[in-house]
């Protein structure tokens, strides 16, 4: 136990997990000048290493929150190599993993461009208010990627009524660009025939901020998700889950013409005629719009 006392000061730096691991042998061995502790070993360092392993931490703290979480071991090793410190890389990701911290990671091939555009005039008026009380009081439109063997990737633009959640109108295109993908938003202005502005929502995707986007959806009011929040756009990019889910993961889909033939079955055929959704009191949304019209 003389070693335990002569190590009082330097235990005293240990975490009460570590402490509380002391409850068997003890097995000091002076050349390793290392605790073992039943199956683990502990090792004491010296008081300027301890300081050291600390400042070091508060640097590596400081690197990851002015880079706003988005850097890791190699970029924050190559900081502090800068500021002069001789560091290893595997000692800042050793140090990250015991702070519980790590870089973003972003999905590949899900996201859409986004727009250089964040000035404050693209405001969210929907404010998450997915349940209006009559149709085209609110829509809501997002691109999605479908994977093709001979096409490669074709886009779904979809438009959805979020009174019924139904989609009123939809494209598949072969490029992203904003005359192919705002035909939706065409579309959709006929077949609705709306005379009161209605609220648009979309992501804050180059397509939907463009002069293109502002010239169609002149006469309504346009509403915008946060960036990088999917969560204020929900319910269309709930449905794009959906359709992949349930229809398009189930095929293997060879081109363009195939994509097309499903994407219409399960919308025109299935999801707004058949499907019943708990929103619409378990009614498809065809279903739901008409129940809508016959009690007023």
């Amino acid at each position: 136990m003389k070693y335990l006392q002569e190590h009082e000061k330097l235990l005293s730096d240990l975490s009460e997990t570590e402490l509380n691991t002391l409850c068997f042998e003890v097995d000091y061995c002076v050349e390793k000048q290392q605790y073992k502790v039943c199956e683990y070993d502990i090792v004491i360092e010296d008081s300027d290493t301890f300081v050291r392993r600390t400042v070091l931490k508060e640097k590596i703290q400081k690197i990851y929150e002015d880079s706003h979480q988005n850097y890791g071991a190699p970029k924050i090793t190559a900081e502090l190599r800068k500021s002069g410190e001789r560091v290893a890389e595997k000692t800042v990701g050793n140090y990250m993993h015991e702070m519980n911290i790590k870089a973003h990671y972003i999905k590949p091939w899900t996201k859409t461009t986004v727009s250089k555009n964040f000035s404050n005039r693209l405001r969210n008026i929907l404010k998450r208010d997915f349940d209006p009380a009559s149709p085209d009081a609110a829509w809501c439109t997002d691109i999605t990627y479908i994977w093709t063997y001979d096409d490669g990737f074709v886009y779904l633009t979809s438009v959805m009524d979020l009174f019924s959640r139904k989609i009123i109108s939809w494209v598949l295109t072969k490029d992203m660009t904003a005359e192919s993908v705002l035909e939706a938003i065409k579309i959709a202005q006929k077949r609705r025939n709306i005379r009161k502005p209605v609220i648009i929502h979309s992501d804050r995707g180059i397509q939907f901020t463009g002069e293109l986007y502002k010239e169609i959806t002149e006469k309504m009011k346009r509403s915008y998700s946060k960036k990088a929040c999917p969560w204020d756009n929900a319910c269309i990019e709930s449905f794009h889950s959906l359709i992949k889910r349930e229809w398009l993961n189930q095929y293997k889909i060879q081109n363009y013409e195939d994509a097309y033939k499903l994407i219409f079955e399960y919308i025109e055929t299935f999801y707004n005629t058949v499907r019943i959704h708990s929103h619409c009191n378990y009614q498809s949304p065809n279903q739901y719009e008409k129940s809508y019209v016959k009690s007023n």
